[in-house]
């Protein structure tokens, strides 16, 4: 067992495979500013940052990923990655899926929503022994994550999603705890860094 977790690690942390990884994600990132097109054409410009969610996530792990293919590690970048990456990752599942609950039909589209946004959520575990971040940055991505949840259920800026939006006051207590656990995960990687690092 242990010999087939290095050997897909190093898998994982070859050079060619990270550029290929990279290379993914821009390109998902890239559609992912495109889908929100429609949303931040309605959108005022001081809430633009927060609006596309996944794809900032995803921008985020690209600049992990450079860090890694350089041989450094921006850390800030990394935790970011790590923490809305699982967040939106998560998040975009289930409202596809409850979407699918309410309506009976979300099509090839939201099944490909499902699957890409799932993945986003499986690479940012896979990653987890790469990270490489302090205490602080947990304290910067955790003001960054909730301040984007109060900017998305406060100031009616979440994404739209047809209609489950009728369900936006238990879809933001959802998401709210969703990003305190997302958090906490983050922490417990720093925590299993400092441990490994005294070993």
């Amino acid at each position: 067992m242990q010999q087939l977790f290095f050997q897909c690690w190093h898998i994982l942390t070859n050079k060619v495979f990270l550029i290929l990884l990279l290379i993914i994600n821009i390109l998902g990132t890239i559609y992912g500013y495109y889908w929100y097109g429609y949303q931040l054409s309605t959108t005022e410009p001081i809430f633009y940052i927060f609006v596309p969610d996944s794809p900032t996530a995803s921008l985020f792990f690209c600049f992990a990923i450079i860090g890694w293919l350089l041989g450094k590690h921006f850390k800030l970048m990394e935790v970011l990655a790590l923490i809305t990456l699982i967040k939106y990752g998560f998040w975009a599942v289930v409202m596809n899926l409850l979407t699918l609950v309410e309506t009976g039909y979300i099509g090839e589209i939201g099944w490909m929503l499902v699957f890409s946004h799932f993945m986003m959520a499986v690479q940012a575990v896979l990653y987890i022994p790469k990270y490489r971040f302090h205490f602080w940055h947990i304290a910067v991505a955790a003001i960054w994550t909730l301040h984007n949840d109060v900017i998305d259920y406060v100031f009616g800026q979440m994404p739209y999603y047809g209609i489950i939006d009728q369900f936006a006051s238990q879809i933001g207590y959802f998401t709210f705890w969703l990003s305190i656990a997302c958090i906490i995960i983050a922490y417990f990687v720093y925590r299993r860094g400092n441990c490994l690092h005294e070993l």
